[in-house]
């Protein structure tokens, strides 16, 4: 068994694993770490495949190409799932989280004979030094903080939006049936699902993507909401129940009302609009209580 596997989901990212997997393979030798790295593209259209293939004969790597399934979250976990070390390590591709950060996440989760020192390390933009690299906009920065914000009650961590993050592969697999993530944020679904009770924040300075594109989009950001309701209702269920049934409650009675007045408004007499007004309102309450 290997002591580490990294995992680096891509898509379209040939220039930059051409830079990446020759830094971590050198970052392996200078501290004494037998890692592995494992790719896992989309199926890029891009010279990705050919750079890992040809990386491979010279550095420690390993491609899973997936022909029909998509999306990052999904490709951590077939990696995890694949790996062979003892602790598994997330990345980007993009070059914007420090290789050179690996060997302090590791020594965080790696067994020694007094125990692992954490079930679960981040490397955090947030903690005192850690930092971003100048060129963040305003909107970009907001929209960090406020899914910060919106994770905090789930993982009390400064960066719950990390990609950079390492965990024990005993805990991954115990979890590894129940993980049901939407969209990006898999280092926030495994620190949910696995309960980790000792979580260290390691300082890292995040850097612009080296090469490309980011993916981040609109879709994306709204699958994040979706992935964080999954998650409360996990972490939660009680409370998102009630907090669920209320909110229903509360929408069939504002529906009730509106539709009353509009069809009052339309020339519908009292009855017949307050009949019409309740089958709008009980409709409106099945869709909600279906869809959530």
């Amino acid at each position: 068994m290997k002591q580490l596997s990294v995992i680096v989901p891509t898509f379209r990212e040939a220039e930059n694993l051409a830079v990446l997997v020759p830094r971590l393979q050198q970052v392996f030798t200078d501290a004494s770490i037998d890692g592995e790295v494992i790719v896992v593209d989309d199926n890029s259209p891009d010279a990705t495949i050919d750079v890992v293939q040809r990386l491979s004969q010279t550095s420690p790597v390993r491609l899973i190409v997936r022909q029909s399934e998509r999306g990052l979250s999904s490709a951590v976990i077939a990696g995890m799932r694949a790996a062979e070390g003892d602790v598994l390590l997330c990345m980007d591709a993009d070059l914007s989280h420090p290789p050179e950060g690996v060997p302090r996440l590791f020594r965080q989760v790696a067994a020694t004979p007094n125990g692992r020192s954490s079930d679960f390390v981040i490397g955090s933009r947030y903690v005192s030094g850690g930092s971003t690299e100048a060129g963040w906009g305003l909107g970009r920065w907001l929209n960090s903080k406020v899914a910060t914000w919106l994770a905090w009650p789930l993982a009390s961590v400064s960066d719950p939006m990390a990609g950079f993050f390492a965990l024990p592969r005993e805990a991954f697999l115990r979890v590894t049936d129940h993980l049901d993530p939407i969209g990006y944020k898999i280092g926030l679904e495994l620190l949910v699902k696995t309960a980790a009770s000792t979580v260290t924040e390691v300082p890292i300075e995040f850097r612009n993507r080296l090469h490309g594109e980011s993916k981040l989009s609109l879709r994306e950001q709204l699958n994040y909401l979706r992935h964080l309701a999954r998650l409360y209702r996990f972490r939660f269920p009680r409370l998102t129940r009630f907090l669920s049934f209320g909110l229903v409650g509360s929408s069939g009675a504002a529906v009730d009302l509106l539709a009353f007045l509009l069809l009052l408004k339309s020339g519908l007499s009292p009855l017949p609009a307050a009949v019409f007004a309740i089958w709008a309102a009980m409709t409106s309450n099945f869709e909600l209580n279906r869809r959530l």
